[in-house]
């Protein structure tokens, strides 16, 4: 019978057989570890799972803007320069879009030209007269209580519902309805749905927050999984003694922790995606600024599904192989650590000093542009940050620690511990810094921006006043609206004018559009009175104005023509019109532009001019209101739909940022919190994994009497002097960060305080909550028998 080889300690083969064969044989450990080995899986597997989910929800944002810039696509079509005849198969479209409390409500009219007019999506056929087509969720509203207001606005029999397919997304409000009053003026005649429309450029607020949000759920996620799957290293690296023992190589025990760690990286990759799965589902009933999409377009491309599906397994193996460099394993038993290491600065400095070099210049540069190169640079920017403020921790960590000397006795247990080895600490800790940092930075941004609203909207929204506008059709009809204005619930003033854009008519060999355009007010002399100041006014007269960009030819006597070309290659038949040579002048009284403030450049009495030669006339309302009034705002906007469904809106009335800003500020904090106790779960099994390992030391300390609040209170410093240190990186880092955004969009630079401070506050509470779960794993290891060896 033949004697067994003594180990001769050559190495395992390392081809793609044996590392297969070591992986799942750690696999098989992982599986198969008891009630101890599936916490430490379980918890591995979470870390992953939460991981993965926000991998994929951000790899889906892509996939979604496409599907919904593609379902916005197909149902639009604004018009063109050069519309169709009239024919068979077209129609008069108009938008009659509207807002109902706040929210935006989509609308469209149509007239059919003949018998087969083009369908958007999700409809089989157009509506016909007095009937309208609505999503789901108007429906809803319709048929609640509190949508009585609305249906008076939208008078229109509901014929059905609108289908997914023209809809951007389950929450959205909006409908189409025919009519057969649709007149040229009012819409735009089209051939069929579907055009080349692109959604317009994200103003640079949204494009910073767009990437900022990502950046902050990815780089604490890839910290937290880099942390996730060294949960039980230290038991891990005590059964790999015992491997070694039976003759496995360092190579070999290598590979065994890699399967451990794969196995619960697996697990988590499986449960993040189901988490994704199920989350996405709640897509639907989340609306943020107005956005709202279908649960089936949260989903990631092919390729990045792939990615992620090899990336974050094959992570989980590297993290295991650079973990176990870290140590020498010998068989009987004993992890002996490697000679510590002088932990280097410059690498460390490099990092936020590389960061600050991207984000820099962007925050000087004047406007900031949403550009790709800009993104990039912004992304790679705020993620070397980040990350520079993770690997600036451990050098924190031991360059303060060694410099302690002296306290208490707790307090001297707590800082030898962190001296000898402070490596598990700071690793739990460096997600807690990422994901504390970029809460912090998003918070500060997204304040700026909901203060510059908050200071636009009491700025423009200081006086109670709503703007309308339509197409005119004649004085009479401008004064039965006015009438209908004022005797409307809440109003207590109304001004209107019909306005119209007129242009001198060009000296002989000159083309038409050479002249300077000019903007006439035709109004009644209660009216004009509301624009300029006027010694005398009666009907007939027309006024020359001092608005600063006049045309100074523009006198008594000269002709203007009421129909001028918009461009060179615009010919139209002139409308000569002579300025009476009574007209007399008049200044303004605001000499301000915007949608509230026009400055007139001539204004005329109804009598003076005959409104039905001017080129596409618009009627201008200002509706002063009370605010005590309920619902004068919603009102207001019923009358005008009454006076033309096509009437459209101007006005600060509503903010609706404020609300979406708070909803989402206090969502970030929660996940914030979130993120503080996940990770302070990571922090409890480090702890008790470094008690467990220091049993027999304990065992003596209680022997030679110790109190039991010793050993507490040194668990408490032990933990909450990397928590400390790490959190006051993440604030340092977070409003750096959140300063330059600020700059970024011209904001001043604000702190949300009650923010940070409750951050620290969750830090706290994740020391005592760690302490307090350490606390009975510490007495039980605090027992004489402890001290037995075999």
């Amino acid at each position: 019978m033949s004697r067994p080889r003594p180990h001769t300690g050559t190495s395992a083969p390392t081809g793609p057989r044996a590392w297969a064969r070591d992986l799942v044989m750690g696999m098989r450990f992982a599986a198969g570890g008891g009630r101890e080995g599936w916490i430490r899986t379980a918890l591995t597997a979470t870390g992953v799972a939460l991981g993965v989910a926000v991998l994929l929800l951000c790899a889906s944002v892509p996939p979604l803007l496409d599907a919904r810039h593609g379902r916005e696509e197909a149902r639009e079509n604004a018009g063109r320069l050069h519309p169709p005849p009239p024919s068979d198969r077209t129609l008069l479209q108009a938008s009659v879009d509207t807002t109902f409390r706040g929210t935006p409500i989509r609308g469209r009219l149509v007239r059919p030209d003949g018998a087969h007019p083009p369908v958007p999506p999700g409809i089989r056929e157009l509506p016909g007269p007095g009937r309208m087509l609505v999503s789901p969720a108007l429906k809803e509203l319709l048929d609640s209580p509190r949508g009585a207001l609305l249906r008076d606005r939208l008078d229109h029999q509901v014929a059905g519902v609108i289908g997914d397919a023209g809809l951007l997304g389950p929450r959205e409000l909006t409908y189409i309805a025919g009519t057969t009053t649709l007149s040229a003026a009012d819409g735009d005649r089209i051939d069929h749905f579907g055009t080349g429309w692109h959604p317009p450029p994200a103003r640079a607020p949204v494009a910073l927050l767009v990437v900022m949000t990502c950046v902050t759920l990815m780089t604490p996620v890839l910290v937290f999984i880099g942390t996730s799957v060294r949960f039980g290293n230290e038991r891990r690296e005590r059964r790999l003694a015992a491997l070694r023992l039976v003759g496995a190589d360092v190579r070999t025990t290598r590979r065994i922790a890699s399967g451990e760690a794969l196995f619960g990286a697996l697990l988590g990759l499986a449960g993040g995606g189901a988490l994704f799965l199920a989350g996405r589902q709640c897509a639907g009933a989340i609306t943020l600024w107005d956005v709202n999409v279908f649960p089936s377009d949260v989903a990631p491309s092919p390729l990045a599904a792939a990615l992620i599906a090899v990336l974050v397994p094959t992570a989980a193996v590297v993290v295991t192989l650079v973990a176990q460099r870290g140590v020498t394993v010998e068989p009987l038993g004993i992890v002996r650590d490697r000679p510590a290491l002088r932990r280097r600065l410059w690498w460390r400095v490099a990092l936020p000093a590389v960061g600050a070099l991207l984000l820099v210049p962007l925050a000087r540069e004047r406007p900031w542009h949403d550009t790709p190169l800009h993104t990039a640079a912004l992304a790679a920017g705020a993620m070397s940050l980040l990350l520079g403020v993770t690997a600036l921790l451990p050098w924190l960590v031991d360059a303060v620690v060694g410099r302690l000397h002296g306290g208490p006795v707790p307090w001297q247990l707590a800082v030898r511990r962190l001296q000898w080895n402070s490596g598990p600490a700071t690793r739990a800790v460096g997600a807690i810094t990422v994901a504390v940092a970029g809460a912090i930075a998003i918070h500060m941004l997204m304040t700026g921006m909901q203060a510059g609203y908050a200071q636009a909207y009491a700025k423009s929204g200081k006086v109670p006043r709503i703007g309308l506008w339509g197409n005119a059709d004649g004085w009479p009809r401008t004064q039965r609206a006015l009438d209908a204005l004022r005797t409307t619930p809440g109003v207590t003033a109304v001004r209107g004018t019909i306005d119209a854009n007129v242009r001198r008519l060009a000296d002989a060999g000159r083309p038409p559009s050479a002249a300077m355009p000019s903007t006439l007010a035709v109004g009644s002399c209660a009216a004009l009175r509301t624009v300029a100041r006027l010694d005398s006014c009666r009907d007939g007269e027309v006024f020359l104005t001092d608005a600063a960009g006049r045309d100074r030819t523009l006198a008594p006597g000269t002709r203007i023509d009421l129909n001028p070309a918009l461009t060179a290659h615009d010919p139209r038949d002139p409308r000569p019109w002579t300025i009476p040579a009574a007209a007399r002048g008049a200044r303004l009284l605001d000499h301000g532009r915007g949608p509230d403030r026009i400055a007139y450049d001539l204004l005329a009495t109804p009598s003076a001019l005959d409104v039905g030669r001017l080129d596409r006339p618009t009627m201008e309302f200002k509706v002063d209101f009370d605010r005590g009034t309920p619902d004068a705002v919603e009102h207001i906007r019923n009358t005008a739909a009454r006076i033309s469904p096509a009437m459209a809106e101007y006005s600060a009335v509503d903010n609706p940022h404020d609300a979406q800003y708070t909803s989402v500020r206090q969502g970030l904090f929660a996940g914030a919190a979130l993120t503080l106790l996940l990770i302070g779960s990571g922090l409890v099994i480090s702890t008790v994994e470094q008690l467990h390992e220091r049993r027999r030391l304990l065992s003596t300390l209680d022997a030679y009497g110790t109190r039991r609040a010793t050993l507490g209170w040194s668990v408490l410093w032990q933990t909450a002097l990397p928590v400390a240190l790490g959190l006051g990186l993440a604030l340092a880092c977070g409003l750096a960060l959140g300063a330059l955004l600020l700059t970024m969009i011209d904001s001043p630079v604000t702190v949300d305080w009650p923010v940070v401070a409750g951050t620290a506050g969750i830090g706290g509470g994740v020391i005592l909550l760690v302490t307090l779960l350490s606390l009975p794993p510490l007495w039980r290891m605090m027992r004489p028998d402890g001290l037995r060896t075999e």
